[in-house]
């Protein structure tokens, strides 16, 4: 049976959400819509053949409600949908401040309530294969670039927490610890907040890792490179390919007799699907929470502190 769930933010990525959400015989069931703005409500409503109503109304319809408003709004609609009793999916980042998603947290654990963070790319049959590649306790040194062409949407917030911080999560999952250090630089080029920088977290061991974001790039481009004490991966997510330099490999190289070259590559899934399958389970109890408050905290942490590099 499917789980029950409201929207609450009809915008870009919202309407996907929804869209997702009320398609026939999936893990979720959307049984009500509401946005801030009515006629935007009232058009993604209508295309999914739902009521669009008022966020309280909207919250008490579902069994759970998925939260994609802007990153201002998630500390208000997340302690409302909880105190309602509701199972929550945020959008990340979790909350604006690392006050407002502890109280986030703290409210899920004593209304025994699942809190879902929106770090779509732990689902990705991509970053899947990452993990699958990586030698556990190899990695020295991540690379990862996230850019794209400038839209006049997200605006609200940096850079950091538009894109970045989805590599950050990524990282951190990868590298199994908080970052010892983070250093970054930055600039606005088209928004009030920055349009692109580039970081650099320090780990135990010498371990490191070099994030760079930006909104205002020529072209796409999405790419992670992981070096380690047995060779390289180069991981090129546009194209769906992954190359491991490694001993034994099975490619020759010049001038490295004992190393070759391994080719991978994924096949794509639905990511949103994955997700919302993902946050279905958790509610029923079938499954742990993939992302739950801690991973979302410990994203929003070093993103803030990224910013606060940049100044």
């Amino acid at each position: 049976m499917s789980l029950r769930v409201a929207v609450l933010g009809a915008g870009h990525f919202g309407r996907f959400h929804a869209l997702k959400a009320a398609r026939a015989e999936g893990p979720l069931r959307l049984v009500a819509l509401h946005d801030a703005d009515p006629a935007r409500a009232a058009t993604v409503a209508a295309e999914c053949g739902v009521p669009a109503l008022p966020a309280a109304e909207a919250i008490a319809a579902a069994e759970a409600v998925i939260v994609v408003a802007p990153t201002r709004f998630h500390a208000a609609l997340g302690r409302q949908v909880l105190e309602e009793g509701r199972h929550l999916f945020m959008e990340k980042p979790i909350a604006a401040t690392l006050a407002e998603a502890r109280a986030l947290a703290a409210l899920a654990a004593e209304a025994g309530r699942v809190l879902q963070v929106g770090h779509i790319e732990r689902f990705s049959a991509a970053f899947r294969a990452v993990v699958a590649a990586q030698e556990g306790g190899r990695a020295v040194h991540w690379e990862a670039v996230r850019a794209a062409p400038f839209r006049p949407r997200s605006l609200d917030v940096s850079v950091v927490l538009d894109l970045m911080i989805h590599d950050i999560d990524l990282v951190l999952k990868l590298a199994g610890e908080a970052p010892r250090s983070v250093e970054a630089v930055g600039a606005r080029v088209m928004s009030d907040h920055a349009d692109f920088a580039v970081a650099r977290l320090g780990f135990s061991g010498g371990r490191a890792a070099t994030i760079t974001a930006s909104r205002v790039s020529l072209a796409m481009e999405r790419r992670l490179r992981v070096l380690g004490r047995e060779g390289e991966m180069s991981v090129d997510f546009l194209n769906r390919g992954l190359a491991m330099l490694r001993r034994g490999g099975a490619e020759p190289v010049a001038n490295m007799p004992d190393h070759g070259i391994d080719r991978a590559g994924w096949t794509d899934h639905d990511s949103l699907e994955a997700e919302q399958a993902g946050f279905a389970a958790a509610c029923a109890g079938t499954a742990p929470v993939e992302v739950g408050a801690a991973e979302g905290i410990a994203a929003l942490e070093v993103a803030l502190a990224v910013e606060a590099a940049i100044g």
